[in-house]
């Protein structure tokens, strides 16, 4: 009796964590990390602002898990997308549209995921999650220079530079607003030049 008891108390607090992250995430789009205040999610999560703390003892802990959970989310679409093509060069492309499509989606969360500024804890997620970028990239990369789609270059540096270079192209048009299909069109040509993918 006392396990089930403790298996319904495990599931609604559960529930509650994961009301507090959604509600968090549609601040956060619409708002920035600015606008994402306790308060704001404890409201917009049908809860008392207690117990957002009760889960997430401070912001930085709630804005941090927030950033998890959308860039995880963003590293795994991009992930997917890139799985389903045959050549490197359509893996990248896939990674480059997928990417931007999205920012361009939802360009206020893009924003905030990007660059934003934010609590230290985020730009400390932010580094892990360039990394799993650059990971999932060199991974294509070194598959493209053994099979010969490449030329010889080093797998890790490139992937870097190149998350590198996508972040940076996209953060000013999104903050200015002026981000579109034409962005999206010259990153391809420019990421597909720096790999050194035949035209």
């Amino acid at each position: 009796m006392v396990y089930r008891s403790t298996e319904r108390v495990q599931a609604r607090l559960s529930a509650s964590r994961q009301r507090i992250i959604a509600a968090a995430l549609e601040i956060m789009a619409e708002h920035g990390y600015a606008g994402c205040s306790v308060a704001a999610v404890a409201e917009r999560a049908g809860l008392a602002t207690g117990s957002v703390y009760r889960h997430f003892p401070t912001k930085a802990d709630l804005v941090a898990e927030v950033f998890r959970t959308a860039s995880q989310r963003e590293v795994d679409t991009v992930a997917r997308a890139a799985a389903r093509e045959d050549t490197v060069a359509e893996r990248v492309t896939a990674v480059i549209e997928t990417f931007s499509g999205r920012a361009l989606r939802s360009p206020r969360l893009a924003y905030a995921l990007l660059a934003e500024p934010a609590d230290p804890a985020v730009d400390a997620e932010r580094l892990v999650f360039r990394r799993a970028y650059a990971e999932l990239i060199a991974g294509h990369v070194a598959q493209g220079v053994a099979n010969g789609e490449l030329p010889p270059q080093d797998p890790e540096l490139t992937a870097t530079a190149l998350v590198g270079a996508l972040a940076e192209a996209m953060v000013g048009p999104l903050a200015a607003g002026v981000a579109g299909p034409r962005t999206i069109a010259h990153l391809i040509t420019f990421l597909h030049r720096a790999l050194g993918v035949s035209p």
